[in-house]
Formats: C-alpha cells, structure tokens, sequence
C-alpha cells in the first residue's frame, strides 16, 4: 500500500513539475527587467516547447509529432488488407549547456511496444567536433537512414532502407566533424554494439551477443554546405538558390551478426565443431548523392553487403550440419540494391515525387534468400502547410517480385509537429 502512494506522489510531483517550469520560465518580475531577458520560454509549431535560461547558456526542449495515417496494401491474388492507425508518435526531449560544451537528446516511439529510439549525450569539444555517447540514429547506412522519421520525402522510408536497416539506431561512440565552407569535408566514425538499439536486451538471459561493429562515414559538398538545416531531408524545402550536392561514402563492419540486417541480435545462432557460438562478420558499403536547386531534389543511393568468417560453421550444436556455401543469405541480408528518387516542390508548398528501386541478392539461385530480386516504384504527391511541421503526404508504391507476388500500397498520412 506504501508504494502504491509513493507512486501516486511521484506521479502529482511530476505533474505539478510540468505545470509549473513553463509557468516560471516565462515569469516576468516588473521590478527585475534582468531576468526576464535572461530567461524565456516559447511554443512553435515544428519546434515545440523551448526554454532558453541565463541568456541563452542553458536550453531545454520538448516536442514530438504524430501521424495519423491510412493504408491499402494488396497482394496479387489476394484481397486488399486496410488499416487506420498512428504510423508514429515520437516525443522528444533535448537540451544543451553552452558553456559547458553538453547537449543531450532523448527519443521516444509510443506507437511502438519497444519505445526507446534515441538516449544520447554529447560534448562539443570545439564547434566543429561533435563526440557523443548512447543510442543513437547512426551514419554509417545510407543517407535517408541518416534522415529522422518525421523529415522523410515519401510516407515510408525507401526498400533499400527497409532491407538493410532497421531503425538505423546504434549504442555507442559515434564523432563527427566539420570542415571547409567553399569545399565541405564531413567525416564521420562509430564504436558500436553492433546489435541496434536496445542491444543489451531486456533482462540478463538477453544479453548482447557477437563483438563490436566499426563504421564510419564522409560526406563531400563540392559547391558549399546546404541552407541551415535544408541538410536533414532529401527534398529541397529550403529551395536552394544555387545548385548543391552532397556525395557521400559510407561502410561498416559487425563482428559476429545475429540479425538479417546486423540491428538487432538472437534472431539466430551458428556453431563452430565444438558447439560454441561461431557468428559471420556483416559488412555493408554504401555510396550515395543528393543534389538540390530551387526546389528540385534528386537523390541515388547503392549498397552491397556480405558476409565473411564462414569457415566450418555449423547450423546446429551438435555441428551436425554444415552450413552450405550459399545457406547464409538465408540469415543475413546480401546483396545489392539502388535507390533513385526525384521530387519538386513548388513555393506554395506542393511537392511531386517519384522513386525506383532494384534489388538483386547476392545468390540467385538461392530460393530462400532473405533478399529477393524485387524492384519498386512510387510515386507521391505531398503538401507541405507549415514547412515540414504540418503536411499531408500520399503515395501509391508497386513491388514487382520475380517469385511473382506483387504487392501494391496506398497511403495518406498527417504529420503534425509540436
């Protein structure tokens, strides 16, 4: 009964706390013009709920976005299957201290059971280095994985994304750097887990499994940077006055995967002679631009993954079965895949888009391949009200499979940012 009360207070407390900050934070004393120059707080659609404390030194943030969203998915033969339900519902807090060099930013997905996404803090040794620690949306896949999930072109992330990430969220030590104005230079390392978010499981008996995963990443701008914060979305919201590009390199290697996509770990197992766990190594190099003008965006994406560490490896403890030459891409994702993507937004806020992709595994006569030789095109019509803070987005997608079980989708989604 004690603790159903401690609870109950903690919950009041925390609930009185809310109430109260922004109502002291934008407190104003007519008798101490100071401090209400020193602290303020403000709400704007797309930026949320901010705070800013001693001239700006100390900030904090809450905001998040929801997205209602309405899907017809169809399988040939099959009778279409629809759905209503939020696709995401992200909340996030975020914060820094300038003077000491700290910021920090924690994500939450509540239309998912696992709701954790990022919880991350960062030091900014000098403005062009950034070190940061925690979970983390990593850079080291494609540039739309780099992207967050209210900031995407299109209702869904591309296949290609879908097929080799998952989240994109990694635990561990990722740095970033920034160099250059005419030429920008943006290289960038990671120290992972090499088990996606989460990777530490939910208990003792689901513990992280394999060694580290190593991956960096280094982005080139010929012509010069993006528009502040024009850089965080494939299309080209900013409308670029002049035309500029990014062309960017990126890889990883996981030392001992156990999940088809290397973000994740249990999903399988493999044995050495002796019964002990013996996990393939999953590397993955990608190569990617984006280029941006007047509201014009075109985006090509590649990558290829495989596996290495395959000699005797056994399906079974008792290493009775020998893992067949092809028998991997069963467990792991291999192979290769492009995306091409264009779009044009109009200055009223319309924007047309459309998108091709291919797959190809890397074993085509390997039936039970993870990855099957599929290509998909979309195509979407989006309106953008407030910037990227409140849109509407549709978009109709076929996937052609060579097995012949074409799927086609519709959507309409509703973002709105607070």
């Amino acid at each position: 009964m004690k603790r159903f009360q401690d609870f109950n207070y903690i919950k009041t407390l925390c609930t009185l706390l809310c109430v109260c900050i922004p109502f002291f934070a934008n407190a104003q004393d007519d008798d101490d013009f100071e401090d209400e120059e020193r602290n303020k707080a403000s709400f704007n659609l797309g930026s949320g709920l901010d705070f800013s404390f001693n001239e700006g030194n100390y900030h904090f943030n809450m905001s998040g976005f929801i997205q209602p969203n309405y899907q017809s998915t169809k399988m040939s033969g099959t009778d279409a299957d629809n759905s209503f339900n939020s696709k995401r519902t992200f909340l996030q807090f975020s914060g820094n201290a300038k003077k000491e060099k700290v910021s920090f930013f924690i994500q939450l997905d509540y239309s998912s059971s696992d709701p954790l996404m990022d919880a991350w803090v960062a030091y900014h040794p000098t403005e062009k280095i950034t070190v940061s620690f925690g979970q983390k949306q990593t850079f080291v896949n494609n540039r739309e994985m780099t992207f967050r999930e209210d900031r995407l072109q299109f209702n869904d992330r591309s296949f290609l994304s879908q097929n080799f990430s998952n989240t994109g969220r990694e635990f561990g030590v990722f740095v970033e750097s920034k160099f250059g104005d005419k030429f920008g230079i943006v290289p960038m390392i990671a120290l992972t887990s090499g088990d996606g978010r989460n990777s530490f499981g939910t208990d003792s008996r689901d513990s992280d499994l394999g060694g580290l995963k190593f991956g960096g990443r280094i982005d080139l701008y010929p012509l010069g940077y993006f528009k502040d914060g024009n850089d965080l979305t494939s299309a080209d919201l900013g409308r670029e006055d002049a035309l500029k590009m990014v062309v960017g390199f990126a890889g990883s290697m996981n030392k001992g995967a156990s999940n088809a996509s290397g973000e994740g770990h249990g999903d399988f197992l493999l044995y050495d002679a002796d019964g002990a766990s013996n996990l393939p190594d999953y590397n993955q190099l990608y190569m990617d631009i984006l280029m941006k003008y007047r509201g014009f965006s075109f985006l090509a994406e590649y990558v290829n993954s495989n596996a290495s560490n395959l000699d005797l490896v056994f399906t079974d403890a008792n290493a009775s079965q020998l893992l067949a030459p092809t028998q991997i891409s069963q467990f792991l994702v291999l192979g290769d895949s492009f995306n091409l993507q264009t779009g044009y937004v109009t200055e009223s806020g319309y924007s047309f888009d459309v998108r091709y992709e291919n797959m190809n595994p890397e074993f085509e006569n390997q039936t039970a391949s993870i990855l099957q030789d599929t290509s998909a095109f979309t195509i979407g019509l989006s309106k953008y009200f407030k910037g990227n803070a409140l849109k509407l987005q549709t978009s109709y997608s076929n996937i052609n499979a060579a097995s012949g079980n074409d799927v086609s989708t519709f959507q309409i989604l509703m973002q709105i940012t607070f």
